[in-house]
């Protein structure tokens, strides 16, 4: 989608629909009183008689408004301007986006960053507002091509605003940039995105980004690093594992990283302990955590931030094979500590325990891992935010702070000492999983061993990177969150 600045006023520009929000019994705010001082008074009147629906979520699609250049408008119901905040202004683009999505138009004007939204700026309103649009107005389209006489998806969006907020919205672009990467790389089927695949478009990223530098770790490089706890968990597949490191310099090159580590398991049957059928098909969502964290990576790239970026992703596939690794294996990791596999389909930390070390080389300014780690993490918190556990106070605040700050909220669990104890066991350094009690935390307290020498945080995105049972599928998140860290250390 291509995004543009007007600064006419919007009762004059002439597009196939233009956008506005009006609240709930409260005088009309920006584009809507302007667009209702040119039609001498008629949106106020829609809006008194009930024709105009104000609440929240809400959405009214208007036609011919005198004195107005739109062929269309479209009203956002905002709802009472007391409860309204950042989340509520999210989600009313969002739905502003989803309509124009299904309807005919390809165009559109749009003025919904005008409205008071706590106490953010501009600039913050309208990057949010243009990334809000976006993620509204993506279709997966790589395996079912719409049809002619479908709707298409905008291709063109102009906002209100003059050439001062020009970088918000080319912050916008890059950000949704992201999203579209990390949403497209998580819908798609596990038969086409395996590992190779994901280290494919983590090549194109290199070709065509500035500062980006890819390297490509094989099977045979990763057995030479000792990294026996991804090669296990792949050990069962017909796809070979990948470990790819992207590179970004952005600032001098004594300069210490920012580290993102990926989850990229591409398709989790389980393994030995073999997932039941239902829902089975979900597992190809297992590599989002990869996804997100290309998706921002290639964002904070093509926003050419100040600073330097390291993505690691550890890419495997998790199959039943005769050479699968077993419940009751021990195998050595890459850091040397040995763990008791008691549970295959606990197959993520594996992946995981072997990248976090290799990222001790990168001496981090801070390493964030990303990963569908656990279906505890969804009965715990539900798909509204993402799992984060860290030891360290400060960065665990700075990734709160960045999640709400982008709308693309994380809640920190405890990572107390007293967890560790249910790794214990009598054959190795540690057991892959801690029981039933705590699921999400133990998974972290095993992560946690391997990162000793990082300032680290773990991000559990299980319930937040898709829509379970809906069809709109992978999410995008929490590219928001990690490009918000980011450009908050730049």
């Amino acid at each position: 989608m291509q995004f543009t600045l007007s600064g006419h006023a919007p009762h004059q520009v002439d597009t196939p629909c233009l956008v506005i929000g009006v609240f709930e019994d409260a005088p009309l705010q920006g584009a809507a009183a302007e667009i209702d001082r040119a039609s001498e008074g008629a949106l106020q009147a829609l809006v008194s008689s009930g024709d105009i629906d104000d609440n929240r979520g809400q959405t009214t699609l208007l036609h011919g408004l005198p004195g107005v250049q739109a062929k269309r408008i479209l009203v956002a119901g905002l709802g009472k301007p007391s409860k309204f905040d950042r989340v509520r202004f999210d989600q009313a683009c969002v739905k502003a986006g989803a309509l124009l999505r299904e309807h005919p138009v390809t165009e559109a004007h749009i003025c919904l960053h005008e409205v008071a939204v706590e106490d953010l700026d501009a600039a913050w309103r309208l990057r949010h507002a243009a990334v809000a649009i976006d993620r509204a107005n993506y279709v997966y389209t790589t395996t079912k091509p719409r049809k002619d006489d479908s709707p298409h998806p905008l291709q063109s969006v102009s906002f209100q605003g003059e050439a001062e907020l020009s970088p918000a919205l080319d912050q916008a672009s890059s950000i949704a940039a992201g999203y579209r990467r990390a949403r497209e790389l998580g819908n798609l089927p596990p038969n086409i995105c395996n590992p190779a695949y994901l280290a494919q478009q983590a090549r194109s990223i290199a070709e065509h980004v500035n500062g980006v530098e890819v390297e490509i770790l094989d099977k045979r490089q990763m057995a030479e690093l000792g990294m026996d706890a991804l090669l296990g968990v792949a050990q069962g597949s017909e796809n070979d594992p990948r470990l790819i490191v992207l590179k970004y310099r952005g600032a001098a090159e004594d300069v210490q990283p920012f580290v993102l580590v990926g989850k990229g398991i591409t398709f989790d049957t389980g393994g030995i302990s073999l997932k039941p059928a239902e829902n089975m098909d979900q597992m190809k969502f297992d590599m989002c955590g990869a996804a997100t964290v290309i998706g921002a990576f290639e964002a904070c790239a093509l926003m050419q931030l100040p600073i330097n970026i390291i993505t690691v992703v550890a890419a495997a596939e998790n199959m039943p094979d005769g050479k699968a690794y077993r419940p009751g294996d021990v195998i050595t990791s890459m850091s040397g500590k040995t763990i008791e596999v008691l549970n295959t389909d606990a197959e993520g930390r594996m992946v995981l325990c072997d990248a976090l070390t290799y990222c001790e080389k990168f001496n981090p300014q801070a390493t964030i891992d990303v990963a569908t780690l656990t279906g505890a993490c969804v009965v715990a918190l539900g798909h509204h935010a993402s799992g984060l556990m860290s030891l360290h106070d400060d960065l665990a605040g700075e990734l709160v702070d960045a999640g709400q700050q982008a709308v693309d909220r994380a809640w920190r669990m405890p990572l107390w000492e007293d967890y560790q104890e249910q790794l214990k066991t009598p054959f190795a350094d540690m057991k892959n999983v801690g029981g039933m009690p705590a699921g999400s935390i133990t998974a972290a307290c095993f992560l946690s061993r391997f990162a000793k020498k990082q300032r680290w945080a773990h991000l559990d995105i299980a319930g937040s990177a898709w829509k379970w049972g809906l069809t709109e599928g992978a999410t995008g998140r929490p590219v928001g969150l990690l490009v918000q860290y980011l450009m908050n250390r730049a």
